[in-house]
């Protein structure tokens, strides 16, 4: 047995093509050969505190090509470590023997394959002429989903919120350079319905956008609040859009976004316009109209989760031939 490779964040971040990753989501879900079990959750108590931890099992094979599971947990009390919230690996294996080829450091693999899934829905739902996009969240994924909207739609200006000021001001120092201005706000009143595409990926428990804001034509991406008891749209916001989803399945149960919604009667699973699967495969319409508002809901999928340690499996062999 060879030795794995070890592909770490830092070669993660210098070799992400995200017109590329997107394109490498979209051959996989266009297909539909990988096996995807329902990912394994679970929550432990942390020690003296209110929040509990999260561990995700999720695994995927292409059988007779290639496997892997990410294993993931989220500590909401890392913070008192200095550490980010997520931490974990994904192992990526040979399918046909079972060999592990490489580790792989998952908290930036997961970033970027979320940012490019999110930028990926954008193609089927946000207008082609979307320059304006509002960032919710001053996490891990807030620059990468500016990054990967600004791959595939022409934007121009960049909003930048977060419960923390001086955090909204520092993603914005950090993009400076791009080809977009990048203006970080206090408040969300304007920014929210001026902004083409919204863009919220919290840790909240109540929700963040409010139906009373948007405007027709908005696209809203929706990629934190994993839980059950979490929301980042409120009811208004759901009744007003046409909703998509990631996948069918687990988007459905894990995240109080979609759950809460189909448990009130807000919400009816077959008025879910579409998922991934279908509108890669040309069998399912995202937007159809220019003044639709249009709402997509990620919760994550071990497809992506493969299809990017693929990606970044090739090019660190091609880097180092």
């Amino acid at each position: 047995m060879g030795t794995p490779l070890f592909i770490d964040s830092g070669f993660i971040e210098a070799n992400t093509s995200f017109v590329d990753l997107i394109q490498a989501l979209k051959t996989a879900f266009k297909s539909n050969r990988t096996i995807v079990p329902q990912r394994h959750h679970h929550d432990f108590p942390y020690p003296n505190k209110e929040k509990e931890s999260t561990l995700l099992l999720m695994p995927a094979w292409n059988p007779g090509e290639d496997s892997g599971v990410k294993v993931v947990t989220i500590n909401p009390y890392n913070a008192d470590f200095n550490l980010p919230t997520v931490q974990g690996s994904y192992l990526y294996m040979d399918a046909s023997n079972g060999q592990l080829k490489a580790i792989i450091e998952a908290k930036n693999l997961t970033a970027k394959r979320t940012a490019a899934t999110s930028a990926l829905a954008s193609e089927y739902m946000s207008r082609k002429d979307a320059d304006s996009f509002l960032m919710m969240g001053t996490g891990a994924l807030s620059i990468n989903l500016i990054k990967a909207h600004a791959a595939i739609r022409p934007i121009k200006k960049v909003y930048v919120w977060g419960r923390n000021f001086q955090k909204a001001q520092g993603i914005s120092n950090q993009l400076q350079g791009e080809a977009y201005s990048v203006i970080a706000i206090k408040k969300l009143d304007t920014a929210i319905s001026e902004a083409a595409i919204i863009s919220c990926a919290t840790l909240s428990e109540s929700p963040l956008v409010y139906g009373a804001n948007l405007m027709p034509g908005q696209h809203v991406d929706l990629v934190g609040a994993y839980k059950p008891n979490m929301r980042e749209a409120d009811d208004a916001a759901i009744r007003k859009s046409t909703v998509f989803v990631d996948a069918f399945g687990g988007s459905l149960q894990e995240s109080g976004d979609i759950a809460i919604p189909l448990q009130t009667g807000i919400l009816k699973e077959n008025d879910i316009a579409a998922d991934l699967f279908g509108l890669c495969s040309d069998q399912r319409l995202g937007r159809t109209s220019y003044d639709q508002i249009t709402l997509f809901k990620s919760v994550g999928h071990a497809l992506e989760d493969l299809s990017a340690a693929k990606y970044y499996y090739y090019k660190y062999l091609n880097d180092n031939i």
